[in-house]
């Protein structure tokens, strides 16, 4: 595997000269919380002699603003073991915890170490210490001791992390965002995070597993407010310009970017095969296709070639009435890419934002948003994404009957997947499926790069299929003149499906398309087709340049019209262990060109569904407003009598 060319290693014998402080900060230390209160139902244990009475506060001027508060004891050792239960040994979980906790204090003071020795922090010590610090240095001095302590929060969050990721379960606690981060130099820092970690801790870790949650959970959570101090904190070049590793660890530190250790989630999931879907057999072939598409992300470059080249599928709309497979088809591409994955020895981490996410805490839906989409776009893993019901999820913008959370969801993921800061890197991909696919904002809606219409069995070949599938094998029933899921064969039902579309579906659309072709004759140039989309355009507002680049990218998606080899997934030697640059080659050479009869038929597909949507979306409407105009007719009505 080929490295940066800066990267440095952080050799073994520098960490380990950390060690006896480290371990003395874990065995107990004072610390008077600045920022940070502590947790009125967390008992604290406190130094011998230390007072527990109230907070004095200073009246003399200029005193008011300094901090009263009377340090704590902070014994992070003890408050691990005691989370055991009454247990007095300590178990491997909590063992693993301190030698994880010490390892990555450790990790931090080695780097900081090296940052004050490269930017000449360390004789500005030395002379502050002596009395000879020059009153010109001071501000240099002040802004290096605070680069140096959030290059070490930074580290030992990053380091804690990737050290105890692999020991995590399925539990998951809520922190919150750390308030003692303070800055005025490296070891007051590491005191105010371990001080606030101390305190999650005792809050919420009642048992092993929720001590390692609360411990990542924190982690995770100072990693992340640190990396937003420091993107405004001067001095930080020497950090984020050089790249670390520790050999024994497998870990790497790229500046504030976080280095977690690959984690996946051990699904229970029942999983169906293809032949098992239905019907379906255009949305059933893509996502077999994008299954197959995930796997050819390289973790080395950390680029898929798909999104290179184009046709990669970032995120899809899945629609239909109740009962069409929805449900079957989540089924069918997760147990593909967990096959995939488990061949390979990659890390799958598939995960569903429901409707038990929204909260009734301002901002806490939000957070758990954003919390799933960095959890499916981890770059360490290949990651699947869903979001069930979305129309029930995402609120529209100025609906009065959504939620506060629920306009907080549509903001997150509004942003996610289609913001300034969106990178489709190619290792997951996000379905949005729904019933009433009308009700979800215009907006969010039209951020579904793939349209999949879960339309279920439609032919009567479709529906014996179903039925030998659903009475099983306990039975004697013959199956009569049959052949059983032959009509399932997905290439020839694809070929036929994606030819339905050389027209459109929808009425609205269909007159859209005969008057436009009636005009100008057969749509065989790029100047007609954007003669017939800007027809579309003035039919429908809503159709806009967004919906050409989802069209566009489907079209792409039609030149990558090929199932990259079963046995290229059965014996990963084949293709995916391969450098990016000959998967990239290979996969080209499967590329197939873009034909014109392509770009009509997924503009129709496309618009077709736009149509779709706006007409349901538009007697649903009409429908509540005749509803509301007959309440208040019958209302007044009584109003009326009632005076007469």
């Amino acid at each position: 595997m080929s490295r940066p060319a800066d990267l440095m290693e952080l050799r073994e014998e520098e960490i380990r000269a950390h060690y006896g402080a480290a371990a003395g900060m874990l065995e107990g230390f004072d610390h008077a919380p600045r920022i940070g209160k502590p947790a009125a139902e967390a008992p604290v244990e406190r130094s011998p002699g230390i007072s527990t009475g109230r907070r004095f506060r200073s009246t003399t001027p200029g005193l008011v603003t300094r901090s009263t508060a009377r340090p704590d004891g902070v014994r992070l050792s003890e408050r691990i073991e005691a989370a055991g239960g009454e247990d007095p040994l300590v178990s491997p979980i909590e063992a693993t915890v301190l030698h994880g906790l010490r390892r990555a204090i450790a990790i931090a003071l080695a780097v900081g170490e090296g940052f004050s020795g490269q930017t000449g922090l360390a004789e500005l010590k030395k002379a502050n210490l002596a009395g000879s610090l020059g009153a010109d240095k001071k501000v240099a001095f002040t802004e290096l001791l605070a680069a140096e302590a959030l290059v070490v929060l930074g580290v030992f969050a990053n380091a804690t992390a990737f050290l105890l990721a692999p020991h995590a379960s399925e539990v998951t606690v809520e922190v919150g965002s750390p308030e003692e981060v303070l800055t005025d130099n490296a070891l007051l820092a590491l005191g105010g995070a371990l001080w606030e970690l101390d305190q999650v801790i005792a809050a919420h870790a009642t048992d092993e597993p929720r001590l390692v949650a609360s411990v990542l959970a924190f982690a995770e959570a100072l990693m992340e407010k640190v990396s937003l101090r420091a993107q405004d904190a001067p001095r930080l070049a020497a950090f984020t310009g050089a790249n670390y590793r520790v050999e024994a660890d497998d870990f790497t530190i790229s500046g504030f970017t976080a280095s977690r250790k690959a984690r996946g989630t051990t699904l229970t999931m029942q999983f169906k095969k293809p032949h098992e879907v239905v019907g379906n057999h255009i949305a059933k072939y893509q996502a077999m296709k994008l299954a197959k598409m995930l796997m050819a992300y390289d973790f080395e470059r950390k680029l898929n070639p798909f999104a290179e080249l184009g046709g990669f599928i970032f995120t899809f709309m899945g629609d239909g009435a109740p009962g069409t497979g929805k449900t079957t088809l989540i089924q069918m591409m997760a147990g593909l890419i967990s096959g995939y994955c488990e061949t390979a020895g990659y890390a799958f981490r598939y995960q569903n934002f429901g409707i038990d996410n929204i909260d009734s805490y301002q901002g806490k839906s939000g957070q758990n948003a954003k919390a799933f989409v960095n959890n499916v776009l981890d770059p360490s893993v290949i990651g699947f994404g869903t979001i069930d019901d979305i129309d029930q999820i995402a609120g529209k913008r100025g609906d009065r009957q959504s939620s506060a959370g629920q306009q907080e969801v549509t903001a997150v993921f509004m942003e996610a997947f289609a913001g300034a800061n969106t990178v489709v890197r190619g290792n997951c991909t996000f379905g949005m499926f729904s019933n009433f696919p009308e009700n979800v904002d215009d907006a969010l809606r039209q951020r579904a790069g793939a349209r999949f219409l879960v339309d279920g069995p439609q032919t009567r070949e479709d529906y014996i299929d179903i039925l030998a599938l659903l009475m099983g094998k306990r039975h004697d029933i013959p199956l009569g003149d049959h052949e059983l899921y032959a009509a399932q064969e997905i290439k020839r039902a694809v070929a036929a499906s994606f030819e339905g579309h050389s027209k459109p579906h929808e009425a609205g659309l269909l007159e859209v398309f005969d008057r436009v072709s009636g005009q100008i004759g057969a749509l065989d140039t790029i100047a007609k087709l954007g003669t017939y989309l800007k027809a579309i355009q003035e039919a429908d507002p809503r159709f806009t340049g967004r919906a050409i680049k989802n069209i566009t990218d489907a079209v792409k998606v039609r030149a990558m019209d090929f199932e990259l080899p079963d046995e290229w997934m059965e014996e990963p030697e084949l293709f995916l262990f391969k450098s990016y640059d000959e998967k990239s080659a290979m996969i080209s050479d499967l590329r197939q060109p873009i034909t014109i009869d392509m770009v009509i038929q997924e503009i129709n597909r496309y618009a077709d569904s736009e149509f779709r949507y706006a007409d349901k979306s538009d007697e649903a409407a009409i429908a509540k407003m005749v509803r509301e105009f007959g309440l208040t007719e019958e209302a007044k009505r009584r109003y009326l009598e009632g005076k007469g």
